[in-house]
C-alpha cells in the first residue's frame, strides 16, 4: 500500500476529503520525523520516543562504528557510527498480523 492508497482508504472510511486526509497524514508523519530529529541530538539515555499505544513505538538508536567490506574489491572499510530510526510494533499490531 502506498501513501496515496492509504489516504484514499482513510478518506473513504472517515468521509473526509482526500485533500484534508492527505494533509493530516502528511502532518502526522512530519511531526513524528521532526520529533525524532530533535531527539537524535540528545544523549541516548535522555531521548524521548513516539509511542502510539497498540500500534508501535518510533525511536532513535545509536549504531556503533564497525568494519565492513567493499563487495566489489573485497577491501576492508570502516563504517562510521550513526543514528538510525527504529520502529517496534505494539502488542495489538503483532496480534493482528499474526493470523
Amino acid at each position: 500500500m502506498t501513501k496515496n492508497e492509504l489516504i484514499d482508504a482513510v478518506a473513504e472510511k472517515t468521509g473526509i476529503t482526500k485533500k484534508d486526509t492527505g494533509e493530516v497524514i502528511n502532518e502526522t508523519i512530519d511531526t513524528i520525523m521532526n520529533h525524532l530529529k530533535s531527539e537524535a541530538k540528545k544523549a541516548e539515555d535522555n531521548r524521548d520516543n513516539v509511542q502510539l499505544i497498540g500500534f508501535g513505538t518510533f525511536e532513535v538508536k545509536d549504531r556503533s562504528a564497525r568494519k565492513g567490506r567493499n563487495p566489489q574489491t573485497g577491501e576492508e572499510i570502516q563504517i562510521p557510527a550513526r543514528k538510525v530510526p527504529v520502529f517496534r510494533s505494539g502488542k495489538s499490531f503483532k496480534e493482528t498480523v499474526d493470523v
